[in-house]
């Protein structure tokens, strides 16, 4: 059982939804994102920004590996220090692009 941190833009909210269910139904812990700002319209503040940003880097710190959720190949600037956070502490690192997630998760 491994510990998977998703990582990615918030505007992809059915791709984190389809990535967790995947993993999760594979007997890994998933960690996700606490909410889809960019995809429902939430408003936040530098400072939450901010918050949320370091949240982020302590759930990459109690995990095996980090799930990159980058459809279309994107990767904004957030996701970019996600990612070199995680390099830096020796996570293991994963690409939705590369090899991605069935569309129907379940049978």
């Amino acid at each position: 059982m491994r510990v998977i941190t998703l990582c990615g833009s918030t505007k992809f909210k059915d791709q984190f939804e389809q990535a967790n269910a995947f993993l999760t139904l594979q007997g890994n812990i998933v960690i996700s994102v606490a909410f889809f700002e960019q995809s429902e319209g939430f408003e936040i503040t530098e400072e939450q920004a901010d918050l949320l940003g370091n949240l982020h880097f302590r759930k990459i710190d109690i995990s095996d590996e980090i799930f990159v959720i980058d459809v279309g190949g994107y990767i904004g600037n957030s996701t970019k220090k996600e990612i070199k956070y995680a390099e830096e502490k020796g996570k293991a690192i994963r690409y939705y692009s590369n090899g991605g997630i069935p569309s129907k998760v379940f049978n």
